[in-house]
């Protein structure tokens, strides 16, 4: 494969956007690591559960990114914003995007069956459900937040990749992450309302308008917030948490500053920059919080 066919493949699944969803999953993971143990497990042991849990999310993510590409084909030829992706324009074939959504979906499979049992069976339903978000779009205005759920059950399966079982407690940080990713879709779906009625598709920017859509927005974004904190109130975790609760806050602030009913020119620097900051730091307050914090 070239150099500018690689580009482009990275280019149609967002590779960048893998920053969004994996910190969450990489702190699951390392409180699964910590909590009810009495030290931390050899280093070598952490580094190959981490580095498998990587693996698997980068080929979901692949897998689902690309699936999404090619349901939406025919949409994303016919959207003046999306009309120049890849598959739309000829770059990348289809009988190209089905073979890398079947090899991503394959890494996926052999990464859960290195981590255990239970995360290789639970690996073809977290595809299910991965893939059937690319046609949700369709027929509920509630996309946003199968969306959200597809990235907001990564920390469930990092904390199962790492104990073989789930902590009711991870379902706090699956609905954290569920609201934010589905609040800041919901903003980037502002961009599309002209064309989701043309085509008929639904989001909740049409259902109730940009000014309607950037309130629940913004109250999805609280409800995060406000379950950020009941999680580091029920593993008793230390200031670091706590510190990086309120950098999420304030960011998350910032970002609906950039967004305006009559003006959305600044939805990009939104959606991409801002939250790539806030999945980053609250990997950096919270990874620091498993250290400091006795459980």
């Amino acid at each position: 494969m070239t150099h500018s066919r690689i580009r482009t493949v990275l280019e149609m699944i967002k590779f960048e956007h893998s920053v969004f969803a994996l910190p969450f999953a990489l702190v699951a993971a390392l409180l699964a690591e910590r909590t009810g143990r009495a030290a931390w497990p050899a280093p070598r042991t952490i580094a190959w559960q981490l580095a498998w849990i990587t693996v698997a999310m980068v080929g979901a993510r692949s897998a689902a990114m690309t699936m999404n590409r090619i349901a939406d084909i025919h949409y994303d030829a016919a959207n003046p914003r999306t009309q120049n992706r890849a598959l739309p324009k000829g770059l990348l074939s289809l009988r190209f995007a089905w073979t890398f959504t079947l090899i991503s979906a394959a890494v996926l499979v052999i990464a859960a069956w290195q981590l255990n049992r239970l995360a290789l069976e639970l690996s073809p339903l977290a595809l299910a459900f991965l893939f059937l978000y690319s046609y949700t779009k369709r027929f509920t205005a509630l996309s946003h937040l199968v969306l959200g759920f597809c990235l907001g059950i990564s920390p469930a399966a990092a904390w199962i990749a790492v104990r073989g079982a789930l902590d009711s407690r991870m379902l706090i940080l699956c609905a954290a992450v569920t609201l934010w990713v589905g609040g800041f879709d919901v903003l980037y779906a502002c961009q599309d309302v002209e064309f989701d009625q043309q085509a008929g598709l639904y989001s909740i920017p049409k259902r109730f308008g940009i000014a309607g859509a950037l309130g629940i927005a913004r109250i999805m974004h609280v409800m995060m917030v406000l379950l950020l904190g009941w999680l580091a109130w029920s593993f008793a975790l230390a200031w670091p948490a706590w510190a990086g609760i309120v950098v999420v806050a304030a960011l998350l602030a910032y970002e609906h500053s950039l967004v305006k009913p009559n003006d959305l020119s600044k939805i990009n620097a939104a959606f991409f920059t801002i939250n790539g900051y806030i999945s980053l730091l609250f990997l950096i307050f919270w990874g620091a919080a498993t250290f400091v914090t006795t459980f």
